[in-house]
């Protein structure tokens, strides 16, 4: 796609500005490359994405019946409410999660199942009022994901491809903040060299009523570029924290700093609170194997209630281990977020450890907050309408770029053709100091992420490959 920042030579006459020698001619080829290549990829990313933030209000009503309990003045123990979950699954042994009903739903217990996939548990509904199990599921992930979202989630994270397909949202992650970047600067160029010209006041402005197709586009693109950047740049950081590469490049470095996310310790001879979690949970496998062993759930609620824990979400996880604690944790990501846990000791009835999430590291809340932002969870409705916007907005650079190409080509020649590529040799003319920074900043960043390094040096293959190609032609390399 041509860049949406060509200054006309006339521009560059009345201005005296001149073109960068190298910069400004290297980061639009760049931007080309990879908005040409990666563009259908954000696509579908983007539509799969906004799809996924509304998956709450479409899980309402596609599983309407499960999630839906009868009103009672006098609801059942959730002890009654696991034992009759325990009946329809035909099994002894303890659920390795149970969620116990919020207002106006029902409880949801978790059992571990070895035929199913990794991450799956079997889920059977309970109304609290009746008894009645008004469903039984397959869940994915601790928070127990319904079928609906469940699909929708893979579907963006791989396009139901499995592990070979997580390479996709990985390119998307990790060159929508390149694009982002090299944009804004693009525009930060282009403004200084006509600064002394009307085009500098409204080149973030879009110009709907330009006669020029071709420059009409490109304000619209420009504008909702730079406007929506820094929601690009949010995008792209917390989505790259889910990906298979990058994102165990970011668990290490996290790791590293001790910016991990707490959970408690569930040792009944310490409690050091000292250990870490999996923030996306959710997304992962998530789950412990439970055993069957003492204890009340109605007893173990009451005493995290007790200390504090009066979020409308709550998790309860049996001991993993013979004379282990049981965890009570808050699950509630909408702000205000309330995260704390507690372990209870289920046969004294006594909180063994706790955490507060006011006790989190700055970094730990900060990525609470970003995995709940980048879901759409934070802020609600506002938060999943802004991540519409962002969305929509990534679909419109994308087929707005295409089209600006296609607007360029030769139409008088005959049969199908494109517009000219941003003409070569950008890097011939990069400084002798620069190349040190260059490469090394360079394989820096393909290191910390590979999908992004190795699909550069495709480009560059194919850039290389059109320059020869060009030679052998004898004409001038400019695609």
């Amino acid at each position: 796609m041509p860049t949406a920042l060509d200054a006309s030579s006339s521009e560059r006459a009345r201005t005296g500005a001149r073109p960068s020698p190298w910069l400004l001619p290297l980061l639009r080829r760049l931007h080309f490359y990879v908005a040409l290549f990666v563009g259908p990829f954000l696509v579908v990313a983007a539509v799969t994405g906004a799809l996924y933030v509304f998956t709450p209000q479409l899980e309402r009503v596609v599983h309407a019946q499960a999630l839906t309990d009868t009103v009672s003045a006098q609801p059942l123990s959730l002890d009654r409410q696991v034992e009759v979950a325990r009946g329809v699954v035909g099994t002894s042994e303890a659920p390795v999660t149970v969620r116990p009903a919020p207002e106006g739903g029902t409880t949801r217990v978790m059992f571990a199942d070895p035929a199913l996939g990794p991450g799956e548990s079997r889920a059977v509904f309970v109304d609290p009022g009746t008894g009645r199990v008004t469903g039984d599921m397959t869940v994915y992930g601790a928070s127990g994901a319904l079928p609906l979202r469940t699909t929708v989630d893979r579907l963006h994270r791989d396009l139901l491809l499995g592990e070979p397909g997580r390479l996709y949202s990985e390119l998307a992650a990790s060159w929508l903040w390149v694009l982002a970047l090299i944009g804004v600067v693009l525009v930060v160029l282009h403004r200084r060299r006509v600064a002394h010209g009307r085009r500098a006041r409204v080149a973030l402005v879009p110009r709907p009523g330009e006669a020029n197709p071709y420059r009409r586009t490109r304000s619209w693109h420009t504008a909702t570029g730079v406007w929506l950047a820094v929601g690009f740049l949010f995008l792209s950081a917390s989505g790259l924290t889910w990906s298979a590469y990058a994102g165990q490049n970011v668990s290490e470095l996290r790791t590293a700093l001790n910016w991990t996310t707490p959970k408690v310790s569930t040792d009944l001879g310490a409690g050091s609170g000292s250990m870490s979690a999996d923030e996306h949970a959710e997304h992962h496998h998530g789950h412990h194997m439970a055993v069957s062993g003492p204890g009340s759930y109605d007893a173990v609620l009451a005493t995290a209630r007790d200390a504090g824990l009066d979020a409308g979400t709550i998790e309860i996880k049996p001991a993993a281990a013979p004379g282990s604690a049981w965890t009570v944790a808050e699950n509630e990501r909408r702000w205000p977020v309330q995260l704390d846990s507690v372990a209870v000791d289920p046969q004294h009835l006594t909180v063994t450890d706790q955490l507060r999430f006011s006790d989190w590291s700055l970094p730990a809340r900060l990525s609470s907050w970003a995995i709940a932002a980048h879901m759409g969870l934070l802020f609600g409705l506002a938060n999943q309408l802004v991540l519409l916007v962002l969305a929509a907005a990534i679909v419109v650079l994308v087929v707005s770029g295409y089209a600006m190409w296609w607007r360029r080509r030769p139409t008088r020649a005959t049969g199908v053709h494109f517009g000219p590529l941003p003409p070569r040799g950008a890097l011939r003319a990069v400084p002798v100091w620069v190349w040190p920074l260059l490469v090394l900043g360079t394989v820096a960043v393909g290191l910390f992420m590979p999908v992004l390094g190795v699909s550069l040096l495709g480009f560059l293959v194919v850039d290389l490959l059109l320059g020869i190609r060009a030679r052998r032609r004898g004409i001038t390399p400019h695609s």
